[in-house]
């Protein structure tokens, strides 16, 4: 219990000093420091460079061997599985009542914060490891976000193939592509490349936190507690979703850093695009809005639990 209780501190406190530097762009939000513009150019910024970067430099930090090998193959596998979990809970749930928002919700659900949440506290709490691992939970996020997370999204008259363009065309999936083959082939970069991808990837967390916390700022908190689907959304996503994942994974022989990253990017709160395809595909952009904010808020007291937990195990 000491050591479950120590693993929860330490977690907890990796999240609160994350939410404070969130503050900052609360506050940013709140007095117009930080203009809507500035904040859709940072998140163009964190996209198609920043995530890219950190996901280059946690390839080229790991040694590769078949035990790095087989841990990569897992963290594919456990990445898949607690999407898969939350597909089956999200349908369950809510198949039924108003469909022009259920469909919100169930994005919720399937789909968490991997890139601005999870790498972050990866990072901080797991190490060059942690991040190698959420790094490559991101491939089937990715892929499965703008499959079936669009098809989710998408009005019936709308349904249309998926575009092959955009699931390659994906900063994650490029910076995989260019990671993979330095792991693999064990190539050596010199100092003059790798200082400003080290660069670039540092600015990671500060910036993601304070987007974060410029979008906790637009939320309409006085109508957030009105619908009891939000409340069942965060209890899938923080609670179920992650609990179930970390059980199967350790029936699967899963532990050390390898269970903590999937139990991490498991338990992350629901992902801010969630806003983006509910504007896209013509969804009520304020219940995205307000889905995502609270489960961001609740994460910051199941978070830390749940790596608890997956390090206890582990």
């Amino acid at each position: 219990m000491t050591i479950f209780l120590s693993n929860v501190y330490t977690a907890f406190t990796q999240v609160v000093i994350l939410f404070l530097v969130a503050a900052v762009g609360f506050i940013c939000h709140k007095t117009g420091i930080y203009t809507e513009k500035a904040s859709r150019l940072t998140t163009n910024l964190l996209f198609y460079m920043v995530a890219p970067a950190i996901i280059i430099r946690s390839f080229y930090g790991m040694d590769y061997n078949r035990d790095a090998l087989k841990a990569l193959l897992f963290a594919l596998i456990g990445g898949i599985l607690f999407h898969v979990v939350g597909m089956v809970f999200s349908t369950v749930l809510f198949n039924k009542g108003e469909k022009e928002t259920a469909s919100i919700f169930k994005y919720a659900c399937c789909y968490g914060n991997v890139g601005y949440m999870a790498l972050p506290l990866a990072q901080a709490i797991l190490g060059d490891e942690g991040v190698f691992y959420c790094s490559v939970i991101l491939v089937p996020f990715n892929i499965l976000s703008f499959t079936h997370g669009v098809g989710i999204m998408q009005k019936k008259e709308e349904k249309s193939k998926v575009s092959i363009k955009k699931l390659i065309v994906n900063p994650g999936v490029i910076g995989v592509a260019i990671g993979l083959p330095i792991f693999l082939l064990q190539v050596e970069l010199p100092q003059i490349i790798y200082a400003p991808i080290s660069y670039i990837a540092d600015l990671n967390t500060p910036l993601a936190m304070v987007m974060f916390g410029t979008y906790l700022a637009s939320a309409d908190w006085k109508t957030l507690f009105s619908d009891k689907r939000i409340f069942g959304s965060a209890i899938v996503k923080l609670i179920c979703v992650p609990l179930i994942t970390i059980g199967c994974l350790k029936l699967f022989g899963y532990g050390g850093t390898l269970i903590a990253a999937c139990a991490l990017s498991a338990s992350a709160p629901t992902a801010s695009n969630t806003v983006m395809f509910a504007a896209k595909y013509d969804r009520d952009t304020a219940v995205a809005s307000k889905v995502t904010a609270f489960v961001s808020v609740l994460s910051i007291l199941t978070m830390p639990v749940m790596i608890a937990i997956a390090q206890m195990l582990g």
